[in-house]
Order: structure tokens, then sequence, then C-alpha cells
């Protein structure tokens, strides 16, 4: 599963993995440079447990390319980037998790 690829589903404001027949999704709004991820969704079907923490790597390093903030408003995904200090660059200034 290390080899996941994401979508930036633009229209949708969500990043988008297809695995099989099911769409992992992770919701965001943007605004002034920031994105704030709002809501992660992994179907039940995704039995793979680092599966979840591949894909919020994936979003944090396509965000952190664009040269973008991140605003972690889902408890899950604000969660990982507490535990994962190497993203923590990625905040906003001011922002503590």
């Amino acid at each position: 599963m290390s080899n996941i690829t994401i979508e930036n589903n633009e229209f949708l404001r969500q990043f988008e993995v297809q695995v099989s027949d099911s769409l992992a999704t992770i919701e965001y709004a943007e605004q002034e440079r920031k994105i704030f991820l709002t809501k992660i969704h992994i179907p039940d079907t995704i039995k793979d447990k680092s599966f979840e923490e591949e894909f919020i790597i994936k979003v944090l390093e396509f965000i952190d390319s664009k040269n973008l903030r991140v605003v972690p408003t889902s408890p899950r995904i604000a969660g990982f980037v507490r535990k994962n200090k190497s993203f923590k660059h990625l905040l906003p200034v001011g922002i503590k998790l």
C-alpha cells in the first residue's frame, strides 16, 4: 500500500485515494495560503491499519510542495501532526496542537 497516489479534487475540495472499489478522502477548505483539513474518511473495506497514516503523510507532503500552511481541524489529523513533529513546520505561526 506504500505507493498510494493522491488526487486533489478541487471541485469537491478533497484529496482522494482510490483503493479497489473504495474511495478514501480528506476534505479541506482553502483560505489565504492555508489549507484546513476538516474531515477524513477511510472506508471500512480498507483493512490496512497503516493506510490512514500513509494517506495523511502524502497529503501533508503535497501541501508542503505547494508552500501552503496546514490547519488540521480533524481530530485524527491533528493527532497525527502532534505525534509526527517533522510536519510541525507546516502549521501557521501561532497554531499549537
